[in-house]
């Protein structure tokens, strides 16, 4: 599906047409309004309109060649949202305005939608029941979580973040914890379990310009220079390439961009290997430096959280800083504009 161009920028008149003809019906309406609030699969609006799944898909076709909503493929699910930015956002944000949220029609699709987000709650909760077990025993190996996020917080304090990627989102706690500070969030995972979680707790915290997908963290479907930080947190211990994952993390950050990355320092806790699926059992500070430079990032911080108790399976949680060096005038210019020469 190719968005028109004019939903980019401002609305020519056959496309402002197009778009006012795709939600000229009772049906699409309800559907725009619904995926405003949550990413659903067509069974979700199925079960919250009562329509049938022919009927449901044939309406989402009709709002995604108007450029409304947008589709992420997630294995051989699909999720749909409204379109969120440039002028079909607008477009979008408008639309649903113009109808009384206490409308009972709206007001009883928001009533199963709520059923449908307590459906993914449960899921949710039914995982972490599965796993608690060998979470709550590699939890007490280290330092509090709140430590954890308080010093992330700090790495990337200093300068506001608008824009912000989660790699390994997992339960999405990342996005959760910098919410309330930026525009827009995004996290990837390649886990369907851990996106059904991630997408449970953003529902049930009210996050909606927050949004996960599934995706791979050495090829990223994302553009170059599109955000102004990047989180690895607890997931390098787990890929094969690590270096390769942090130059990708590179590719995606604007000039003068911040990328976070969390990981164990150097361990020897065996148990990680054969129960948790670790491929690596910690980083120095050194190794991960190294990485940053050959992506192109400039080491701009690093610091060790020691655990409170010692013991040979304690391990210490380390935080790095990597840098864009690029200053904002190296980034291409915005359309209309002369290209600013690089200082």
């Amino acid at each position: 599906m190719k968005t028109p161009k004019s939903l980019v920028r401002s609305h020519g008149f056959d496309d402002a047409v197009a778009v006012l003809r795709a939600v000229g019906e009772p049906t699409r309406l309800r559907l725009l309004a619904l995926v405003v609030e949550a990413e659903l699969t067509v069974t979700d609006m199925v079960d919250i309109l009562g329509q049938s799944q022919p009927r449901i898909s044939r309406h989402l076709k009709l709002l995604l060649e108007a450029g409304l909503v947008e589709r992420v493929k997630e294995g051989s699910w699909a999720f749909f949202r409204a379109a969120s930015e440039g002028g079909a956002g607008r477009a979008v944000a408008t639309l649903v305005k113009l109808v009384d949220p206490a409308d009972p029609i709206l007001a009883s699709d928001r009533e199963r939608l709520a059923e449908v987000r307590a459906k993914r709650s449960e899921e949710a909760q039914a995982f972490f029941a599965r796993h608690a077990a060998d979470w709550g025993r590699l939890r007490a190996l280290h330092v509090a979580e709140e430590r954890v996020e308080k010093a992330v917080r700090e790495a990337l304090s200093g300068r506001p973040v608008r824009t912000l990627l989660d790699l390994g989102t997992g339960t999405g706690r990342m996005l959760e914890l910098f919410a309330p500070d930026i525009d827009r969030g995004l996290g990837i995972d390649a886990s369907p379990e851990m996106l059904t979680l991630a997408r449970a707790a953003l529902d049930k915290a009210g996050i909606r310009h927050c949004s996960v997908r599934a995706g791979d963290i050495y090829a990223l479907a994302l553009p170059r220079d599109a955000y102004d930080a990047v989180i690895i947190h607890q997931v390098l211990h787990f890929l094969d390439d690590g270096q390769r994952a942090i130059r990708e993390a590179a590719r995606v950050l604007r000039p003068g961009g911040r990328l976070v990355v969390v990981d164990f320092a150097p361990h020897e806790v065996e148990f990680l290997r054969e129960t948790q699926a670790h491929r690596r059992l910690g980083f120095s500070r050194e190794a991960i430096e190294a990485w940053f430079q050959a992506a192109g990032l400039e080491p701009a911080g690093f610091h060790n959280l020691t655990p409170d108790t010692k013991g040979a399976e304690h391990l210490t949680v380390s935080i790095w800083v990597g840098r864009d060096p690029r200053i904002v005038t190296d980034a291409p210019a915005l359309p209309g504009l002369p290209e600013v020469e690089a200082v």
